[in-house]
């Protein structure tokens, strides 16, 4: 996990329309900036459908919301449409962001250890510094976490 204080790192990534997505592009805005480890499955749906139902608010708190995992943009695009998420989702299938913020880890599934992204999410001020950062997040709680700290 990065600390806090720090500059994110920048990145660009393509966006579940394949449009490239700068984290420079939302200079002046606060970014929830969320790692989950797989489209379409249950903790991952709650907790992207969490973060839309809560995109309102979260916009009328100045912020937006960037979901990044390793699937592709195809993969992105199609969860998107099913659950008519108003944010993007970000693929990263080189890992090259998901490494940069820490997140890709030794994770221990039915008793086997594997690499794996750890439901992680980063709150990065206007100015692009990292102001708090949530590890191994619950997936049916980040949303209204995140509008709380907001």
């Amino acid at each position: 996990m990065l600390e806090t204080g720090i500059k994110a790192p920048e990145f660009t990534l393509k966006n579940q329309d394949g449009e490239e997505v700068s984290l420079k592009d939302f200079r002046g805005k606060k970014v929830i900036l969320y790692f989950y480890p797989k489209d379409n499955t249950p903790g991952c749906t709650t907790q992207a459908c969490s973060f839309g139902d809560r995109y309102p608010q979260i916009q009328e708190k100045g912020a937006v919301v960037l979901g990044v995992s390793k699937d592709s943009v195809a993969s992105h695009k199609k969860f998107a449409e099913k659950y008519h998420l108003p944010f993007a989702l970000l693929a990263d299938p080189e890992l090259e962001v998901i490494q940069a913020y820490d997140v890709w880890q030794e994770k221990n599934m039915y008793g086997k250890k594997v690499m794996g992204v750890v439901r992680s999410t980063y709150l990065i001020d206007e100015e692009g510094i990292i102001r708090q950062a949530f590890t191994k997040v619950k997936a049916g709680e980040n949303a209204e976490q995140m509008l709380g700290t907001l």
